[in-house]
């Protein structure tokens, strides 16, 4: 029995030392297992991945589509702005198709366009027309400096003067525009008159007399005083019904005599006592040239006022002048014509 024993405790040691040691099977299982395990932590890995892509993709898809919205807005808005500008050009090609233009039998062609309108308050009519021009040293330019350097120079620096090529498209612009059945006569005046043409009154449609006007234009160099008593003197014997007068200021010299005349005590270039005329003198000046050689009551008398410096009182004094013979002043704009 005690061998019996023995052996029995003898299988229960051998056995005991067994159990710790694991099977090639339970290894097998354990290496499976941690291998599903990395692969499972992959996956959620990449799903985490996934789902960040995802919602970045949201996310730029969002962004797209609200730039796509600003675009189609955008899109809209400068398609409306098309459709107003199409309109506008449209409304331009339409009043230039009824801008009036030179007819065939037109007296003289002019590419200066009809009657702007800035420019529609003048209009050109009468039975006997008289386009009276200021031909002084001041019709060459428009600072005082400029005007003094000019009146210094040669006669074709003079006739290159701005002002007085401005001055001349102005008068090309008013022949042009002269009613079919007037009578027409263009003066120039400074300290002397010029009746340009070589003649008094002829017929609107006379291309003729027309080029002589032009040439003489040409041909006539601004200088002298502004002697406007002169050209009324000059126009009024005419018997105009209507006045057209170009000038840039109220005058500088005049007929009158002055000595004798109270207002002009110290207005020293009119008694010959200095070589400049002041404005408050410039002003009595104006008063007595219409006092004394005004035109016949009923004349209409429009005036294109043309910038100088230095003469503020010519726009209101011109002003009252036209308005009382129910004409117009215009001091246009430096772009016309």
């Amino acid at each position: 029995m005690a061998s019996g024993l023995g052996a029995i405790i003898l299988v229960l040691i051998i056995v005991k030392q067994d159990i710790d040691k694991n099977s090639p099977e339970v290894d097998l299982l354990q290496a499976d297992l941690a291998r599903v395990q990395a692969q499972d932590a992959r996956v959620k890995e990449s799903f985490a991945n996934f789902n960040a892509a995802a919602l970045n993709e949201i996310s730029q898809t969002a962004r797209t589509q609200a730039q796509v919205a600003a675009l189609k807005n955008d899109i809209s808005r400068k398609q409306e702005a098309l459709k107003q500008q199409q309109t506008a050009v449209a409304s331009i090609k339409s009043s230039i198709e009824k801008t009036p233009t030179a007819k065939p039998d037109d007296a003289l062609k002019s590419n200066q366009g009809g009657e702007e309108n800035y420019i529609m308050g003048l209009k050109v009519e009468g039975r006997k027309i008289i386009f009276l021009i200021d031909s002084s040293a001041s019709m060459t330019d428009e600072k005082l400096i400029d005007i003094i350097r000019r009146k210094n120079s040669s006669a074709s620096e003079k006739k290159r003067g701005p002002k007085w090529q401005r001055s001349k498209r102005i008068a090309r612009w008013l022949l042009a525009r002269t009613p079919k059945s007037s009578q027409v006569a263009v003066l120039a005046y400074s300290n002397k008159t010029t009746n340009l043409g070589g003649s008094g009154w002829f017929d609107s449609r006379d291309v003729s007399s027309i080029n002589k006007v032009i040439a003489d234009l040409d041909q006539l160099v601004p200088s002298g005083a502004t002697n406007l008593q002169l050209g009324l003197q000059a126009a009024r014997k005419l018997q105009p019904t209507n006045l057209y007068l170009l000038t840039d200021g109220l005058p500088t010299a005049g007929q009158s005599s002055y000595a004798g005349l109270n207002p002009f005590s110290s207005c020293g270039g009119l008694l010959g006592r200095s070589n400049t005329i002041s404005g408050p003198c410039r002003v009595k000046l104006f008063q007595q040239t219409l006092a004394e050689s005004a035109l016949a009551k009923g004349v209409k008398v429009d005036v294109i006022l043309l910038p100088i410096e230095g003469d503020p009182q010519a726009a209101p004094w011109y002003w009252r002048w036209t308005s009382a013979t129910g004409g117009l002043l215009i001091t246009p704009a430096e772009s016309w014509p």
